[in-house]
């Protein structure tokens, strides 16, 4: 039995987002850039729940994003950028997803285009597109297609009368929504003679043909901008076109700089839901009448919880550092083992953040009891966000590509879900 693909119906286009307001400052230092994500998480936190329960797509709080030039942090120093390490990224990704889980994730697939830029475009799309980066402007993403049990793409930048033209329908676009250009993963034929190949095409958002659908339904990450993109017979430059699965033929760091921020948005996440539990253990949860004791911030057994859910948080965070480290390693050298050791570092933090994110978001809802399930608190948007995270790809497969790793030094397969 095959599954027909959903009817993607354009009941709610999405106008294209404004030209940047302005070109974004550079930072001086990495630590300049974290301070700035920390004061921005800061003043989004307080609305975090109501984005959520409104599903109000964050357009000012994209605007101020950008605007403040976090978005350009790994630019290559040779471009004039800041060059921000893997762990910088990181930690920058964590302390906006642990305010906001939507807003943490939404330049996951910006920076993952700018990592494809950099190991497979020409000087010249590097040149352009870190240029455009540097003026504010954003990428989203249309990588992913639904509606078949298995991975090919179906879309097609084919040969017309006047050039390459694009057609496809992609979904989980995250950041499409807020993007002036939409990296969209797609098989470029070349000829008859030729099996096509994968390629990343840089589509201006702009473009006719290009349709943004506001239709993502999910229930958690639900302002991520997540919907669709239909493309229908968009002319395509060929200064748009860089090599996507070429780039994987021979070692590359795409697929660990891929999952290093993934990891960061669930480690944000559990971190969130930790900072929020222990106020209300301390005001409102009450003790076990077993515990023998008046408040719940005495009872052994909280305690206890806590302690795990910390442990777990404290070890995922230095997984992810050891990882960053290992990241930028293998950018230098991208030689078969230092990709690998990065790889296989990135998902034993994915792994540990996994778990450790839904923990802490578990244990918020447990340790608060009744009361922490009230709509007001908004408690559960932590619960939802990292289980809808967590799914974007099975950690069952990371603790596999572990253990062959470990077991047989079997090198981890080359692709950007790992």
């Amino acid at each position: 039995m095959t599954t027909s693909p959903p009817v993607i119906a354009a009941a709610n286009p999405v106008a294209p987002a404004p030209a940047p307001r302005q070109r974004p400052p550079a930072f001086a230092s990495e630590q300049a850039a974290l301070q700035q994500a920390q004061q921005l998480a800061d003043a989004w936190a307080g609305d975090a729940v109501l984005r959520d329960r409104e599903r109000r797509l964050p357009w000012a709080e994209i605007e101020a994003y950008s605007d403040s030039g976090l978005w350009a942090i790994t630019v290559p120093r040779a471009y004039g950028g800041l060059q921000a390490s893997a762990w910088t990224v990181a930690q920058l990704i964590a302390t906006v997803a642990a305010a906001d889980g939507s807003l943490g994730h939404i330049p996951q697939n910006h920076f993952y285009a700018l990592e494809v830029l950099r190991v497979g475009g020409s000087a010249a799309q590097q040149r352009f597109f870190y240029e455009r980066v540097q003026a504010g402007e954003r990428f989203g993403n249309a990588l992913s297609e639904i509606g078949h049990r298995d991975y090919r793409r179906r879309s097609r930048l084919e040969r017309g009368d006047a050039g390459w033209v694009l057609n496809g329908r992609k979904f989980y676009c995250t950041g499409a929504i807020f993007a002036h250009w939409i990296p969209v993963q797609t098989m470029q034929v070349i000829d008859a003679a030729q099996d096509p190949v994968s390629v990343m095409v840089f589509v201006p958002r702009s473009a006719p043909g290009v349709t943004v659908i506001d239709d993502w339904d999910g229930m958690g990450q639900r302002v991520t901008g997540s919907g669709s993109v239909l493309l229908e017979n968009v002319a395509i430059d060929e200064a748009w076109i860089v090599p996507f699965q070429s780039s994987f033929d021979s070692p590359s760091t795409i697929g660990p700089f891929a999952q290093i921020i993934h990891a960061a948005i669930d480690l944000g996440i559990g971190e969130g839901a930790l900072r929020a539990t222990l106020p209300f253990v301390r005001s409102q949860s009450r003790a076990w009448v077993d515990a023998g004791v008046a408040q719940a911030s005495d009872d052994p057994l909280t305690l206890q919880a806590l302690g795990n859910v910390e442990l777990r948080l404290f070890a995922a965070r230095a997984l992810l550092r050891r990882a960053g480290s290992l990241v930028d390693a293998a950018q230098q050298e991208p030689a078969a083992h230092t990709v690998a050791a990065a790889s296989v570092a990135v998902a034993q933090a994915r792994a540990l953040a996994h778990t450790a994110g839904l923990l802490a978001a578990n244990k918020l809802l447990e340790l608060g009891g009744t009361s922490a399930t009230f709509a007001e608190h908004g408690f559960d948007s932590y619960w939802r966000n990292v289980r809808t995270h967590t799914l974007h790809d099975p950690v069952r497969w990371k603790y596999h590509a572990i253990g062959n790793y470990a077991l047989s030094g079997v090198l981890p397969p080359r692709h950007g879900a790992l």
